[in-house]
C-alpha cells in the first residue's frame, strides 16, 4: 500500500488531544492513593489491591493487542471516543461502589478503554504529528498522572471523600468525551507512504512487517523500557528509605525528582528532538540513564540520590514517546497499527512483571536489587533498541 498524506491533520483536534493525554493520566496513581481508605469502607482485604491491578493491566494489554482491528475497522475517532466513555463509566463504577463485585465490575471497562484508548492516540500523533508534540503528548500524560492523585489527596479527608474525587475524575473525562463526539470529523484523516515529517503533509512509513525480528523486537523494547520505568519509580524511595535509611523527606524529594524530570525533560526535548531525530535523542537519553542508574547504586545521601535519580528522569523522558515515534518510520503502514498494538500491550505486560519481581527477589537479596535490575535493564535495551535501529535502517 502507498500514497502520500493529502492534507495535514485539524490544527483544531491538536488542543483536544493534548487534553486526551492528560485524561489518559488521571487515572493513573490514584488508585494507590484512594485504597488505604477505600478498602476500608469497602470491607475488603488490602492485599486485594495487587489482584486488581493485575486484572486492569491484563484487560489493557488485550485491549491493546485487539487495537488494530478496531482502529481498521471503525477509525481512530470513534475508538478514542468509545474508549474515553468505558473509562469515565469505570470512574462512575468505582464512585459508587459497594464491595468487591464493583471494583470487578469497574475494571473491565477501565482496562479495556485505557489500552485501546492508548494504543489508538499514540498511532494516530505518530503518524500525523512531528516528534516534538509526541513528546509534549507525553508530558500532557504526566500532567494528568500528577493531577490525579493531587485531586484524590485533597478530597479524601473532605465531606465528598475518596468517592468525590473519582466522581470528580470521571466528570472530567466525561466533558472529554463530548469534546471527542464533536471533533469526530477532525479525525478523518487518511494514512499513506513515503515522504518524512508529519504536519508538513507528508510522512514515509518503513519497510518492516509486523511479524519480522524488528516488529517483534520492538514490542520487546517498550516492554523493557517501561518495566524500567515503573521498577525504579515504585522501589526508589523503599531502598533510600528502608535500605539506606535515609530521611523519608529525602526519599520523597528524590522520587519527585525523577517523575519531575521526566515530564520536564519531555517538554525540553520538544523543541529540539525534530532537530536531532529520534534515534539519536533516545541513545543519548539512555547513555544519561545509565549513568543516573550508576549514581542511584552509590548514592550514600539525599543530595547524590536527588542528582541520580533526576538523571534517570531525564534520560528515560525521550524514550517512549520516542519509540513511538519512529514506529511508522519502521514498518509499513499495514503493519503500524498491529505494531503500536503490541507495542502497547508488551508496556503493560513490562510494567505488571518486572516490578512484582523486583519483590519478590528483595526477599532473596535486599531491596538494593532494585538499582543493579534498573541498570541492567537501560543497558539492555541500549543494546536492543541499536540491532532495532540496523534492522530498520533506511536504504
Amino acid at each position: 500500500m502507498s500514497g502520500v498524506i493529502s492534507k495535514n491533520p485539524s490544527r483544531l483536534l491538536l488542543p483536544v488531544i493534548y487534553l486526551a493525554f492528560v485524561s489518559i493520566g488521571l487515572p493513573d496513581g490514584t488508585f494507590g492513593i484512594a485504597w488505604p481508605r477505600m478498602h476500608l469502607d469497602l470491607g475488603v482485604p488490602v492485599e486485594l489491591a495487587g489482584s486488581m491491578l493485575i486484572l486492569v493491566t491484563l484487560l489493557s494489554a488485550g485491549s491493546s493487542l485487539a487495537s488494530g482491528w478496531f482502529l481498521r475497522r471503525f477509525g481512530t475517532g470513534p475508538v478514542v471516543l468509545a474508549s474515553c466513555m468505558l473509562t469515565a463509566l469505570a470512574q462512575v463504577i468505582v464512585a459508587r461502589s459497594l464491595g468487591l463485585g464493583w471494583l470487578i465490575a469497574a475494571a473491565i471497562p477501565l482496562g479495556i478503554g485505557a489500552g485501546a484508548v492508548d494504543a489508538g492516540l499514540n498511532g494516530y500523533v505518530a503518524r500525523h504529528y512531528s516528534g516534538r508534540h509526541m513528546n509534549w503528548l507525553h508530558a500532557s500524560w504526566g500532567v494528568g498522572a500528577t493531577a490525579g492523585p493531587i485531586i484524590i489527596t485533597g478530597l479524601i479527608n473532605s465531606p465528598y471523600g475518596w468517592r468525590g474525587g473519582y466522581a470528580l475524575i470521571a466528570g472530567m473525562q466525561g466533558f472529554l468525551a463530548v469534546l471527542f463526539l464533536f471533533s469526530l470529523k477532525w479525525w478523518e484523516q487518511p494514512d499513506a507512504v513515503p515522504g518524512e515529517g508529519s504536519e508538513s503533509g507528508e510522512i514515509r512509513f518503513g519497510t518492516a512487517t509486523a511479524g519480522s525480528a524488528a516488529g517483534w523486537m520492538s514490542s520487546a523494547a517498550f516492554g523493557l523500557y517501561v518495566a524500567a520505568e515503573t521498577t525504579l519509580g515504585l522501589w526508589a524511595g523503599s531502598v533510600l528509605v528502608v535500605s539506606r535509611g535515609m530521611p523519608q523527606s529525602a526519599a520523597g524529594w528524590s522520587v519527585a525528582a525523577y517523575f519531575g524530570s521526566i515530564t520536564v525533560g519531555r517538554i525540553v526535548l520538544g523543541l529540539v528532538v525534530d532537530r536531532f531525530g529520534n534515534r539519536r535523542v533516545i541513545q543519548a537519553g539512555l547513555a544519561l540513564a545509565a549513568m543516573g542508574s550508576v549514581l542511584f547504586i552509590v548514592a550514600t545521601n539525599g543530595v547524590l540520590a536527588f542528582v541520580a535519580l533526576g538523571l534517570c528522569g531525564l534520560g528515560l523522558a525521550p524514550v517512549y514517546p520516542g519509540l513511538m515515534h519512529e514506529t511508522p518510520r519502521r514498518f509499513t503502514v499495514d503493519a503500524t497499527p498491529v505494531v503500536i498494538g503490541r507495542q502497547a500491550a508488551a508496556a503493560y505486560l513490562g510494567s505488571a512483571i518486572l516490578s512484582p519481581g523486583v519483590g519478590a527477589l528483595a526477599r532473596f537479596t535486599s531491596l538494593e536489587i532494585a538499582g543493579w535490575v534498573v541498570l541492567v535493564a537501560v543497558i539492555g535495551l541500549m543494546l536492543l533498541i541499536r540491532l532495532l535501529d540496523r534492522a530498520t535502517e533506511r536504504r
